[in-house]
């Protein structure tokens, strides 16, 4: 059969990126605490394609999929991206992978458990010059605010805030210690079940531990930099505000070491 994608084009403009986007396919992923979790993943993965090239082979990248299915991880994310290069005979591959992430969580008081869900994405780039890979994981905290709890004679607002974390590193780490640091730099963590106990223990909790915007970021950026093994990381904090009809928002970035 003729292979249409491999003919010759003759406009002479390369193209960044090519491929397939918004693939939803099971995964297994690396668990803490039970080995492995299967989750339901939103795909995107592309290729660069020189201008001599009508068009690339969009039925590769699920080939590439269903070969790593049971193993996609931050140990095998280079290897994927390698076989995305050889398969399609390209320069440079990426590919993005977002998926949720349950953690087992038990309230403070009642230790009734429940499952947490955290938004997490692995995100890598590879060519000739450059083997980027990248993790990130968003967590939803609570915060209080300190200037409301200051001038105020009773409470104080508080509201959901949306971290976002994004990291580059040396070696191996567990994305549950990761989100346990994050959860401990804001007033106090979000549950899926609390019981009564739990959310006086909770609320009294986060009014104890005022925290605006700023110190959030701030908080997890001190955390970071404790730890050599990430050599970059952005950091952006959103308060979804309970009294004000928009969002605070603050952004640490640090450059590579």
């Amino acid at each position: 059969m003729v292979d249409v994608q491999n003919q010759r084009d003759y406009r002479h403009i390369d193209i960044n990126k090519v491929g397939v986007k918004g693939i939803k396919y099971p995964i297994i992923v690396l668990d803490k605490m039970n080995g492995t979790q299967h989750v339901n993943a939103a795909i995107n993965m592309y290729v660069n394609l020189p201008h001599r090239f009508k068009g690339t082979h969009m039925s590769r990248f699920i080939e590439i999929l269903n070969e790593y299915r049971g193993e996609i991880n931050i140990k095998t994310f280079q290897h994927i991206l390698d076989k995305m290069r050889e398969r399609l005979d390209a320069e440079s591959a990426h590919i993005e992978i977002r998926f949720p992430y349950f953690i087992e969580k038990k309230a403070p008081i009642s230790k009734a458990t429940s499952l947490m869900e955290y938004q997490c994405l692995f995100a890598g780039e590879n060519n000739d010059d450059t083997n980027d890979f990248l993790v990130g994981v968003t967590v939803p905290v609570s915060t209080v605010c300190p200037c409301s709890k200051e001038i105020s004679n009773l409470g104080a607002h508080n509201q959901r805030s949306i971290v976002k974390v994004k990291l580059r590193f040396k070696k191996f780490f567990w994305i549950e210690d990761v989100i346990k640091m994050i959860e401990e730099s804001a007033s106090c963590e979000v549950f899926s079940l609390l019981k009564r106990v739990d959310e006086k223990h909770v609320t009294e909790r986060a009014y104890d531990n005022p925290m605006f915007v700023e110190d959030v970021v701030r908080s997890v950026a001190e955390k970071l930099n404790l730890d050599a093994n990430f050599t970059w990381y952005s950091i952006e904090s959103e308060n979804i505000e309970s009294i004000h009809n928009h969002s605070a928002y603050a952004y640490i970035e640090k450059g590579e070491d």
